[in-house]
């Protein structure tokens, strides 16, 4: 099993799936935060884990990866017996209930009831950065959308946090959620990785600590 620093009683032990993206980042942000954190790699390495993150990527590959690699069923199992999870981007689609325009062999977990499109922004051309104001935040926080996905559709338990309005007007959509919580489960469509700003890991370490009590 991977190894993080010594993690003291108490503190959450995070699972970073480490397949494919940015899963350094996440793990570097959450041991500043002081919560424990690993890469994981195989089912084995779900062992004591607390919580998941899900980081970006390349939504279909990850599938495949999880997939090929047996984690899929694994965390599948973990999420459906509640564990906490946060997905990022690619992250996000493989947590939704619904990809609208996933390819037909692409799975995902629904743990959270939202249906996502893939690189609704645009592709890497139309990547870009916003400030964002934010539920439970003083201030906005400053997003980074890597050929992001959005969320189209809300389940009546889902807490939109985050929207943006989308600059390619031929979407229809005026506003969209880009940051969503439901029980124990976070997802945005920004990569909050990336910046030096940590509240979004913050909220995310919050609720798992909740889930916990």
């Amino acid at each position: 099993m991977p190894t993080s620093p010594a993690t003291p009683q108490g503190v959450p032990l995070v699972g970073v799936v480490a397949l494919q993206g940015a899963a350094a980042e996440h793990v570097a942000v959450l041991r500043s935060l002081g919560a424990g954190a690993i890469e994981v790699r195989t089912p084995a390495d779900l062992d004591g884990v607390d919580a998941v993150v899900l980081p970006g990527g390349e939504s279909t590959t990850m599938s495949h990866l999880l997939r090929t690699s047996g984690l899929f069923d694994a965390l599948e199992q973990r999420l459906a017996a509640g564990m906490p999870a946060f997905g990022t981007c690619a992250g996000m689609i493989l947590l939704a209930a619904e990809v609208l325009d996933g390819r037909p062999d692409q799975r995902s977990f629904g743990a959270i009831d939202i249906s996502v499109r893939r690189n609704a922004f645009g592709r890497q051309v139309a990547s870009f950065e916003a400030d964002v104001p934010t539920a439970g935040l003083d201030e906005p926080f400053h997003a980074v959308f890597i050929r992001a996905p959005w969320v189209e559709r809300t389940g009546d338990d889902v807490e939109v946090l985050a929207i943006v309005v989308p600059s390619n007007s031929a979407s229809g959509a005026d506003v969209v959620p880009v940051l969503c919580r439901s029980g124990p489960i976070l997802v945005s469509s920004f990569h909050p990785e990336l910046t030096a700003d940590d509240r979004i890991h913050r909220i995310f370490l919050e609720m798992v600590a909740t889930a916990g009590t």
